[in-house]
């Protein structure tokens, strides 16, 4: 399958890894639920790093700024985003959930 670093061919190569990878996690999220576990078992999908915001050919650079990182089960509560990439994906920004106290020691 190779690796998701897609400094070239990101269309493509993004689409075939996320494919590839769409039924396997659905079926242990679906198998989790379905044995009871789902709720003490955290499952976390990450990288160290996501995509820069402008194209380097037909591909991105690293941007430790802005990436996607997901998480379900262990009581997570659902919904949308906690965090979100500032404008051109460039800083990071707090949306929601997180205490003014939380805030403060970053």
């Amino acid at each position: 399958m190779g690796g998701w670093d897609h400094h070239s061919n990101l269309k493509g190569a993004l689409a075939n890894h996320c494919a590839a990878i769409d039924k396997p996690i659905a079926g242990l999220l679906a198998d989790l639920k379905g044995r009871g576990l789902l709720d003490d078992t955290l499952v976390l999908w990450g990288g160290e790093f996501g995509r820069a915001p402008s194209a380097q050919g037909d591909g991105r650079d690293h941007n430790n700024k802005g990436y996607t990182t997901w998480m379900a089960g262990g009581g997570v509560k659902s919904g949308g985003p906690r965090e979100a990439a500032a404008r051109l994906g460039l800083a990071r920004r707090v949306l929601r959930g997180l205490s003014q106290r939380r805030r403060r020691a970053r």
